[in-house]
């Protein structure tokens, strides 16, 4: 049996962030065989493209910790219709210099949550227009757009409507496969 690394990049950097529980309470679903590593983004600096040739070690990190891992897994919150700034940062630090992204192949997943009606709906398909100019396999059905509302999580961090998180982990059963077909292993 193969062994899966995914990286989890989580677009907020808010110390209570939903998304951040969310993505807890969804690697919790994962496989045995697939391993997630949370992925830092709130420590790099601005992008610049003078930087390109020597990049910061925070750059340099978040490079190794994509291209060590077979799959990536965005969780979003929507900020004004779109995808937070500091996710676009993190993602444009590591596609470049132009030919050296660590994105390119990556088997992606998208989902996001947000207090919103419309979860992350906006931003995830702001996001997914990147992903694929970036070459990375997005996996696009069943969308996951979820509204948090008080009590959506429950004391140990898990989704606490069941049939939300049956389909959350639906959800990460197809995101399993997707990498399953697409990782280069």
């Amino acid at each position: 049996m193969s062994t899966y690394q995914i990286a989890v990049v989580v677009g907020s950097l808010r110390r209570d962030s939903i998304n951040h529980k969310l993505a807890n309470a969804l690697v919790r679903m994962g496989p045995p065989e697939f391993t997630f590593k949370f992925v830092q983004i709130g420590d790099l600096p601005l992008y610049d493209q003078d930087d390109d040739g020597n990049q910061a070690d925070a750059v340099k990190r978040l490079k190794a910790e994509i291209s060590a891992s077979q799959g990536v897994i965005f969780v979003t919150p929507e900020y004004n219709r779109s995808m937070p700034g500091v996710l676009k940062n993190a993602i444009d630090h590591a596609s470049r210099p132009y030919g050296q992204s660590a994105w390119a192949g990556k088997p992606a997943g998208v989902l996001g949550a947000s207090i919103g009606a419309i979860g992350s709906a906006l931003a995830q398909q702001h996001l997914r227009n990147v992903l694929a100019y970036l070459d990375m396999p997005t996996l696009g059905q069943p969308e996951v757009f979820i509204q948090v509302k008080e009590g959506f999580f429950d004391a140990a961090g898990n989704i606490s409507n069941e049939g939300t998180a049956q389909f959350v982990k639906g959800w990460m059963d197809r995101y399993v496969s997707w990498v399953k077909a697409h990782a280069k292993v």
